[in-house]
């Protein structure tokens, strides 16, 4: 379920970044601009959720596999 969970996450990421580089295009540089800012914030936390610890787990999936004890 996190693999899904991230893959759906990063491709709303990569649509954001089409969708705010054609708004900058058009001349709308605030709503580009949110979207682009936007989908930075969802690449820095599927960074933060796959970025492998100093113990070398995931943090996110260790937390999930605990919850589920």
């Amino acid at each position: 379920m996190f693999d899904v969970i991230v893959s759906i996450v990063m491709l709303a990421a990569a649509f954001l970044i089409g969708g705010g580089i054609k708004l900058l295009r058009r001349g709308e540089p605030q709503r580009g601009m949110l979207m682009l800012l936007l989908a930075f914030v969802m690449v820095a936390n599927v960074a933060i959720w796959v970025i492998p610890d100093d113990d070398g787990g995931i943090p996110l999936r260790d937390a999930a596999a605990e919850n589920q004890r």
